[in-house]
């Protein structure tokens, strides 16, 4: 079986270019989903204009299926705030879209699972739509349309603190202590810590990740890995 930091390094260059907050959700998604036995890859995350537009010209000016109805700038992608997914399968190198599986054997459909944990985490499915459904489609609005994000607009401060906290909510809940200390990143809340004899004890992920780097975690070595992307 992979380890989680081979999961994860199977989708890390799928998240660069990500919004800060998309990019640490969906780290926490796969570590999530590995927890589950469901090992997931990243298969979509920053598409450029051209390349979407290269995409919607699929199944209408070029060959294959439709796989879009979104051109160039019309797709929540083309601005870093979406991601695609499937299953990885047991063998590492293979992956799968078939909403059906069970590889974990719980009787629950490993698609469902992974969409339940992705929305816990504050993501949009597209299978939530009602006109184009996009099973594999995760992605964070921010309360901004394709509109005001063509024109230009920023997820706000407000909007980005409280996808954060909606992120680290379940770690957040696991801290049990009555002293908190706020830890901002650049000016933005990125999580609650726990403040004891002037340590002030937060998840390394989320500030590794607001910070622009990796974690990852060897359970063999019980080695904490950060790695810097820039």
């Amino acid at each position: 079986m992979l380890t989680l930091m081979q999961v994860k390094n199977k989708s890390a260059s799928r998240l660069t270019g990500l919004h800060p907050v998309v990019r640490s959700a969906a780290t926490a998604l796969i570590e999530r989903c590995y927890k589950l036995n469901i090992p997931i890859l990243i298969t979509q995350g920053l598409r450029t204009i051209a390349e979407q537009d290269a995409l919607y010209a699929q199944g209408r000016t070029k060959p294959g299926a439709i796989v879009t109805n979104a051109r160039g700038g019309y797709s929540y992608h083309n601005f870093g705030l979406a991601v695609d997914f499937a299953l990885l399968l047991q063998n590492g190198s293979s992956v799968s879209w078939d909403m059906r599986r069970d590889d974990n054997n719980n009787q629950i459909a490993d698609w469902q699972e992974v969409v339940k944990e992705a929305k816990a985490l504050g993501f949009e499915w597209g299978g939530d739509w009602t006109s184009f459904k996009d099973y594999p489609h995760f992605q964070m609005a921010f309360g901004l349309t394709l509109t005001q994000l063509r024109a230009g607009a920023k997820p706000s401060i407000s909007a980005v603190e409280s996808a954060y906290k909606v992120i680290n909510r379940k770690e957040e809940e696991e801290l049990k202590s009555d002293i908190i200390a706020v830890v901002k990143v650049n000016g933005v809340k990125v999580a609650d810590g726990v403040l004891e004899k002037g340590i002030t004890y937060v998840p390394v992920r989320i500030i590794a990740e607001a910070l622009g780097a990796q974690v990852g975690y060897d359970s063999a070595t019980r080695t904490v890995e950060i790695t810097s992307t820039h």
